[in-house]
């Protein structure tokens, strides 16, 4: 197998198990930067996750093609509206943020359980028929070696995570309201004392991180899984959270970091259709995202320093 056959087959797999972490790793910057640690990043994907497969299945026959893309948009919501929860539980009455969104994981778990027996009389739900398939990028395709590499049989989620990224480091670090998320999340008192309202900020730091856990969600369940299960969404959120602080809390670098645990998770699918790794043996590259995991959030990154702010609470008035 030639250098250029193992990247067509690595780089398009490892975009596509990259984009659902890169969705969630940016929501969770919109509430760390806010100052609200958002441990709930995983119980949002299951929520989207859920979402997104429930809608597919019941409106199919209405919207044809266009259906997982729709499923996005409800994941988005449903996954605002749900961390709402953590918002009025971490902000409005002052709880610990870990416990929180320990608790966001714990009840969107039993809850999406609970509804998938209730809706369907069975443990998950059925297949979709119409997900994010392998696409071949018209016009970008034909360019020499890079279109065959990244533009032939990619997925259009896999792009859509990368331009996202773009537009949210821009709204961070050069928008006014990107000014007054970082100011909130650094120096909330410096920030109240200039006229702005840390409680608004933080609340919607918090429900857009939401609203990105729940399209990250959304596209892994519609491009990977296909349908929603107990183990859809299996530690991608915790992956997502260790993207964000492997990035440093900066919307490209969140990013970069996703693509790279994207890539350890399709090395544990493909790797053994790849000659230098097919004789190793399958559970040890099943384990291996999970170990780089722990590998970058021990420290081996460097020094990684959170919005000052971040998970301490803010009461008017006081010092």
């Amino acid at each position: 197998m030639s250098l250029m056959e193992i990247l067509m087959i690595v780089v398009p797999s490892t975009l596509l198990w990259a984009a659902p972490l890169v969705f969630t790793a940016l929501g969770g910057i919109f509430s760390e930067r806010s100052g609200v640690v958002n441990i709930g990043l995983e119980g949002l994907m299951v929520v989207g996750a859920f979402s997104a497969i429930v809608f597919n299945l019941t409106f199919v026959e209405t919207f044809g093609s266009w259906t997982p893309w729709i499923a996005i948009l409800v994941a988005m919501v449903a996954g605002a509206i749900f961390s709402i929860l953590h918002a009025v539980a971490a902000i409005t009455f002052r709880a610990d943020h870990t416990v929180s969104g320990v608790a966001i994981n714990l009840l969107s778990t039993g809850l999406t359980l609970f509804l998938v027996k209730l809706i369907y009389d069975k443990g998950e739900t059925n297949i979709i028929s119409k997900g994010f398939s392998k696409v071949d990028i018209p016009l970008l395709k034909d360019i020499p070696i890079i279109g065959k590499i990244f533009f032939q049989n990619t997925y259009w989620t896999s792009f859509l995570a990368i331009v996202v990224a773009i537009i949210v480091w821009y709204i961070v670090f050069k928008t006014p309201f990107g000014l007054r998320l970082r100011s909130v999340g650094e120096h909330p008192m410096a920030a109240d004392t200039m006229g702005i309202n840390v409680t608004k900020m933080r609340y919607l730091g918090v429900i857009i991180s939401g609203a990105f856990g729940g399209i990250g969600g959304a596209v892994y369940a519609q491009s990977i899984t296909s349908n929603f299960s107990h183990s859809t969404i299996s530690g991608q959120g915790f992956m997502a959270m260790a993207a964000m602080i492997f990035g440093k809390w900066h919307p490209l670098g969140a990013m970069g970091a996703a693509i790279f645990f994207g890539f350890a998770q399709s090395i544990s699918i493909i790797g053994s259709s790849l000659p230098f790794l097919k004789e190793i043996p399958s559970v040890y590259l099943l384990i291996a995202p999970y170990v780089l995991t722990i590998i970058a959030l021990t420290g081996f990154i460097g020094r990684a320093d959170a919005p000052k702010a971040s998970g301490t609470h803010y009461i008017k008035g006081s010092r």
